[in-house]
This record gives C-alpha cells, structure tokens and sequence, in this order.
C-alpha cells in the first residue's frame, strides 16, 4: 500500500523530529500507509470530539480506578493511569517478524534457565563468564536443581521493544520474573475499543483475548496433581506494590483467586490457603513478587511478604511456580550481548530480534570500548541490587565523567554500557493538537505447548515530555493502546466456555480466604461508620444553618456531645459561645485529615480496605467509591454551614447507593455475610454510643429526641406511628427494642445472630460457638428490656438501668467483634464456647 497524503485539518503542527522513527508520518511528511484508517477516523472526528472520546476513555479508567503506584509521588500513592487516546499502529507484516522474534527469544532465555538451575554447561563451556551468574543476586542457589512444572522454567516473558531511526526494532530488555504490565494493556484495550469503536472495527484490530485464554490454559495445565478443577491463585506483595491494580485486575479477569502471603501456608511440604471454611489446598502460584521475597525461609530472610516453606514444596513437587524461582538472573542487561551466542548454541539459530548494544565492563576489553565511547553509551547498573538511575555520558560533566569511569574502574561488574538509541516517536493527543512523543512497547509472550504464544497488541509506554529520551511510567509517563491489524476480518474472542458447551451447575461459594474476610467485615464497619459520622454531621449543621443563636437551638448542646464523644469535633466544642464560633469548628471538623476517627479519615480507611478487597467488588460499586473520594477530595473547603449541608445530603445519598449495591447485587456467600455483619455491629454499637450521649446526665432529654430519631433515619416512622411530640419511651423504644426498624439495635443483633449462625462451622466443635454464646446473649438482653420501665426510672432520677443496657450492649458487640476476629481472621482462639 503506497503512501497518503492527510489534510491533517485539526493536528497541522504536528512535526516529527526527522532524527527519530516516526509511527505515524515517514520523513516525507506522508502517513505510513498502516496508519491511514487510522488517521482517516481521527480527521472525521475532529478536535473537538478527539477530546471528548479522550475524556470518555479517562472517565472509563476513573470508573475502574485504574492507578499506579508510585512512591513518595506529591499526587499521592494511587496516581491515575494515564490513556493517551491515539494507539499505537503496526502493521501485520512488521508484526510477524516481531512475534516470530519474540517466541525464538522465549524458547532460548528458557533453555538458559534451564542450564544455569541444572547442568551449568554454558558456564563450563565457557560460554558465559562466571562472574555474570554468580555475582548476580538473582541466582538463587537454593533454587538449583528444582524441578520445575512441565520441564519449563519460563511461563510468562515480555521485553521492551525500541524501533531505531532506520526503522529496525530491538529489543531493550526481558522480563523473566513476574512481567508487569498485561493488565494494564487488557484495559487499554476495553477502555479506547469503547472510545473509539468505528476506528477499532473498521482497522481491523486484532483481538488479545485469546492470549488470555492461552494463558489461563497453560496454568491450569500446570498442576502437579490430577483434578479437573486445579486451585490456581495469583500471588501479590499486596496493595503498596507499584501494579497492585493490576494484580488484582488480571486475578478477576483470568478467574483466580488474589492473595497475599499471609494467605498461604505450607503444611506437609504442600500449600494451602487459608480461608474461613479451614485449609485448601493450592495447585499453581501464579507470582507477582520478585523472587528472593517468596520464601523468607530460604530466600530472603528479611521480607514478611512470601510464603514460608514455599521452596520445599517446589521441591517436593508439590505445587507449581509461574515463573520458576531463580528466573529473575536473566533481567541483567550484562546478559544481553551473550544472547546472540547462546542462540546459536542451543537452538541452532540466528537470534531475530537483536537486542540493543550492549557491554558488559565485567570484561576488560568491553570495559575499556565502553569508557572510551562514553559519549554515545548510557551506563546501567548490571544488577538489582545497585538502586541508579541510567546515566547518559553525553550530558556529564567533566567532574562527574571522572567520577564515573573511576566508579567503573573499580567494580567493573556491576556495570553495563549500551548504545544510547534515538527511540522512534507516536503522536499524542496534547490539549487541541498532535505532538511527537517517544515510546516503548512492551510485548508478551505465554507459553504454549512446546513454544510460546504472543500476545497481538502489548503496552505501550510514552514519554512524559516532547523532549524527554527516557519512557518511564515512574517517571511520570503515559500509555497507549497497541493495536496490530490483521490482513483479514477478525472475529471476536471471549475467555467464557463457547456457547452451547456444558457447564456443571454450581451453587457452592467460591473459597474466602481469612484476609479477604477480615477486608470485607471492615468494609462494612467502615461504610457504616462513615454513614453514621455524616448522618451526625448533617444533623449538627441543620440545625446551624436555621439558628441565629445557640439559644435557638437547644438541640445543638447535646448534639455537639455527642460529636464529641465520637472524637469527630474537639473536646471543648461543647463550649463554644457563639454560632459562629461553634458553625467554624464543626466545618473545620468535617474536612480535617489529622483528626482520627475524624470523617475524612473514615473515609479514607473506607477507601484503603475497599482496595485490598477490589477484585470482590462490582463495576457499579467502586463508581460510587470513586464518587464518595471525589465528594470529600482534599481541596474540599466550606465557608458556610448550607454549602456543607448540600454535600452531606450527597454524602447520604452515595453512601445508601452503596449499601444498596450490597443489599441487592452481592451474592449471598460467606463474604457477604461478614460484610453485612461488620455492617450491623457498627449501626448497633454507634447508636448506643449516640444515645448514651445525647441524653443529660440530668435534666431534661426533650432537645435531644427529635435529633436522635433523625441520626436514626426514624422521624417518618415515628410520626406515622404516634403523630404527636417526641417522647422518650416511644423513642427509645424506637432505635433500641423495636426489631422491625431497619436502624434500631434490637434489628442489628437479630440480623447479628443470624449471620453468626450461618458462618462455617468446624465439624469437630459441634458445641454452641463463642460468637453464637455473645450475639444471643445481646439479642435476649434487648428482646428482654422493658424500654418503657427504664425511661420511668430515668425519668424518676434513675438513669443507671438504661445507661447499663446502653453500656453493655456497646461493650458486648466490641466483644463479639473480637471474637469473630480471633477466629476467623487471625485464628487465635477456640471456637468453643
């Protein structure tokens, strides 16, 4: 196909620099033949529906609050993943030779693993130096001779591919421990389909959904034992890990369960899972943690992150590891100037895809080339352990080019020189216009059969800045999608059993591990707390916006008690001497993030533990997170009490779509169950707080009712019901005895009971539980109280009765918290009573 001209009507001043491989626009200024559908569907848009389809997209990735974590960045830890909505185009042709290269690559960096964990003939050949394998940290020693799944040490691989300005591409470097960076591309690819659907069909893209398929195949495969349903889970170093998102994202997608080390254990030189119905066993780890942190028993001592034991039982061949462990020796770039040699040794053949330049100083006549040519290299560190940032000789100075080579004289090995690339540009979107951006593609291969699978598309990083050499996610850069067209239609994919294939009907719960429990009983404790805090909130500021006085406004002294007994205003508040005084501490309040419990740090820990548990929760569920984090950002300020009262109101509104989406949507399992009864021991502790509170220790408790009731959401009912002034029995009678009030205490220990009765019980204490013994001895306490006699005595000078009721109702559901703790969660106490 020859090459087009493009009117280029919105992006006229997009130009290239001629130095660089453009994607898109050859030197003559004419859009590369593979890119004109592409360029035709962008010129029929126009600017201003370009930016719209862009805002759809990132709105797309804030729905699914796509983040990548990086640390000590001022945006803070979950920075928002950046979608560039042009994508990356290669054509069918280029692409062949690209896959071809990219699955002769996995097969030898296998064969390699292989050698180096067993026989070590590539180092008595000579083949490679010594100092290559055993100064590297990633040759783990206890990992030599294990045997691995299958024979294969590499299951997953990716490298980063650079196109130079004559339009070759190289490969900058392999992944061989746990690739990042597939997840990131799958939804890439769900959120710009969507953008820009007319292009992604009428381009002819092809589809990644079976690399997936291939993927998920190829690690059922690996289980040791015979089963039709092997136990595969997705191991994390947990939710500070830079791709956590990620993690989680590809455990949903690929159907395997996400965990943590504490959630494993190794019994019996086997591994287990630890969930709530007792121990399961587990098939095949797919890691997402570098290899020393997986076993603080053989590996690396000083990590908590991995699993003890785990190595015993790769080498009892107990379970299986994807990748092997030890497969990180191979991420050295010192590596790759022996690829090209290796690759004729075993596998007979010309290696396809050349990797960039490369030196490594361990050898003295390259370390002299590397020193003499500083000016066009870019000096790495060899190996992990050394924390550099890629240093370009060019733009030393004389002082630090001193500096540098005599640090390279004097640990050579630890350093490797490349040829500093001119990496080829794509356009990006930038505001109303086109600018040229370097980029980077990292590519994936799985393997399959006796070779590899590619995927066809990958993730393509972009640099942060027009100027800017070094494509860094870190760093600040951004993303594309990567679409590879097909010569031919493409027909869609999907990871589901084809229609019409039997599938055995299963209503059993899928395992719940202990961690995922525990997350989820404080998701609701959480959710319920931050509900009560604004319902507080809403009440108290109500009430400042219709008084002109604090004596207007009796209600407003106990209701500030009672807020302070909450920890959410300060001690003295109670105190203030004027409207003004007490409306600017009470918004101060609101949106202080030093103040704990405080609502903006309720809020926050909402959010923290919804994101350990984010593989759990639905689409519809975490928009309304996204909604409550945006409500209540950190900018949030308010100068009057009635802008206050309007967020609030929101506030309600969000937090009750979320109790809904569990009401309605969530499965009833083992997972909603704890959810649902984190939920209730918050709503029945808080509101026997709440009542303790805000009535006088003497006096009268009339300012404090109607305000009660509205914390309670129970006005309506307690109008239709009685139609007359707020009275202390009735209203206590209300939010403490009456169970069929959805808010009142008595409802909370009902629904406590019952959820405790149905939590997993073990078969060998068949005797009433502790948690059964706690939640019925609240239930009959509440059932058993005449609500009426204790408001008499109350009334009559004696308030110790209810206050007693309140008391211990509020220490036993803290109680019966603990207890389900200790068991389910940490395992710390017998379940008989």
């Amino acid at each position: 196909m020859p090459e087009t001209t493009a009117s280029w009507r919105g992006f006229a001043d997009y130009a290239p620099d001629g130095r660089a491989f453009d994607e898109m626009v050859s030197a003559r200024g004419l859009v590369r033949p593979h890119g004109a559908g592409l360029v035709g569907a962008l010129e029929a848009l126009g600017p201003a529906e370009i930016a719209a389809r862009l805002e759809a997209a990132r709105q797309t990735i804030r729905d699914h609050d796509v983040t990548y974590n990086v640390y000590g960045d001022p945006r803070g830890m979950n920075r928002p993943w950046q979608l560039d909505i042009v994508p990356m185009v290669v054509a069918p042709a280029a692409w062949t030779r690209i896959e071809a290269g990219l699955a002769q690559r996995a097969r030898l960096l296998d064969l390699i693993l292989a050698d180096l964990y067993g026989a070590q003939r590539l180092l008595h050949d000579r083949l490679l130096p010594p100092a290559l394998v055993y100064a590297n940290p990633g040759f783990l020693r206890p990992c030599h001779g294990l045997s691995v799944a299958g024979g294969r040490h590499l299951h997953l691989h990716a490298a980063d591919l650079a196109r130079t300005p004559d339009g070759a591409w190289w490969v900058l470097a392999d992944r061989t421990q746990a690739p990042s960076g597939a997840g990131y591309a799958l939804e890439n690819r769900i959120a710009l389909s969507r953008s820009l659907p007319e292009a992604f069909r009428d381009c002819r893209v092809q589809r990644v959904a079976p690399f997936f398929r291939d993927m998920r195949e190829m690690l059922h495969g690996l289980a040791p034992r015979a089963t039709d349903a092997p136990r595969v889970v997705l191991l994390t170093s947990g939710p500070y890990n830079e791709t956590y998102f990620e993690h989680a994202y590809l455990a949903r997608y690929l159907g395997f369960m996400l965990v943590e080390g504490g959630d494993l254990t190794v019994r019996d030189e086997a591994v287990f899972l630890k969930t709530v119905e007792g121990l399961q066993p587990v098939d095949v780890v797919l890691r997402r943690m570098d290899d020393g942190f997986c076993d603080p028993l053989e590996l690396r001592g000083d990590s908590s992150l991995g699993v003890a034991g785990l190595v015993q039982a790769v080498r009892a061949g107990r379970v299986a590891i994807a990748n092997a462990l030890g497969s990180g020796v191979l991420e050295t770039p010192a590596m790759l100037p022996f690829l090209p040699g290796l690759c004729r040794h075993l596998l007979g053949e010309h290696l396809m895809l050349p990797s960039v330049p490369t030196w490594w100083c361990g050898q003295p006549r390259e370390r002299e080339h590397v020193i003499a040519r500083l000016d066009d290299m870019v000096i790495k560190p060899a190996f992990s352990r050394i924390r550099r940032e890629p240093v370009f000789g060019a733009r030393l100075s004389r002082r630090d080019r001193t500096a540098l080579i005599d640090d390279i004289r004097a640990q050579p090995n630890e350093f490797v020189g490349q040829t500093a690339l001119a990496l080829s540009t794509a356009p990006v979107w930038a505001g109303a216009h086109l600018e040229p951006r370097a980029i980077v593609i990292r590519a994936y291969s799985a393997a399959r059969g006796d070779g590899y699978a590619v995927m066809p598309g990958g993730l393509t990083r972009v640099a942060d800045d027009i100027s800017s050499p070094v494509v860094s996610t870190q760093s600040g850069g951004g993303s594309k999608d990567t679409w590879i067209l097909s010569d031919g239609p493409v027909a869609p994919v999907s990871l589901l059993a084809p229609a019409g294939s039997a599938v055995a009907v299963e209503r059993a719960p899928k395992d719940l591990s202990s961690r995922v429990a525990d997350n989820l009983f404080w998701l609701g404790r959480y959710a319920e707390r931050c509900e009560n805090q604004v319902r507080v909130f809403r009440a108290v500021t109500s009430r400042l916006v219709e008084a002109a006085s604090i004596d207007e406004a009796p209600e407003l002294a106990t209701m500030v008690r009672a807020m302070a007994t909450l920890h959410l205003v300060p001690e003295d508040a109670p105190k203030s001497a004027s409207i003004a005084e007490l409306e600017a501490q009470v918004l101060a309040a609101m949106v202080d993030e030093t103040r704990q419990p405080g609502l903006r740090d309720t809020l926050g820990q909402l959010r923290h533990v919804a994101w350990l548990v984010r593989d759990r929760l639905s689409g519809d569920a975490w928009r309304i997170l996204n909604q409550l984090h945006q409500d209540l950002r950190g900018d949030v300020e308010f100068e009057r009490a009635g802008d206050a009262l309007v967020l609030l109101n929101r506030i309600v509104m969000t937090l009750a779509a979320f109790s809904g989406v569990e009401a309605e949507n969530m499965t009833r399992g083992h997972g909603w169950r704890f959810l649902s009864a984190g939920r209730r021991l918050e709503r029945g502790a808080t509101l026997a707080t709440v009542i303790r509170a805000m009535l006088p220790k003497g006096g009268s408790e009339t300012a404090a009712l109607w305000p009660l009731l509205e914390i309670g959401d129970s006005s309506m009912t307690y109008r239709r019901r009685y139609f007359a002034h707020a009275s202390l029995a009735p209203v206590l009678d209300l939010l403490i005895a009456d169970d069929s009030v959805p808010r009142s205490i008595a409802f909370q220990l009902q629904a406590l009971a019952a959820h405790v009765e149905g939590l997993p019980r073990d078969v060998d204490a068949p005797t009433t539980t502790r948690e059964q013994s706690l939640a019925t001895r609240l239930l009959q306490n509440v059932r058993g109280a005449d609500v009426t006699a204790l408001c008499a005595a109350r009334s009559a000078g004696r308030p110790e009765p209810l206050d007693r009721l309140l008391t211990e109702t509020a220490r036993g559901l803290s109680e019966l918290s603990d207890t389900i703790s200790h068991y389910y969660f940490s395992h710390a106490v017998s379940r008989v009573s």
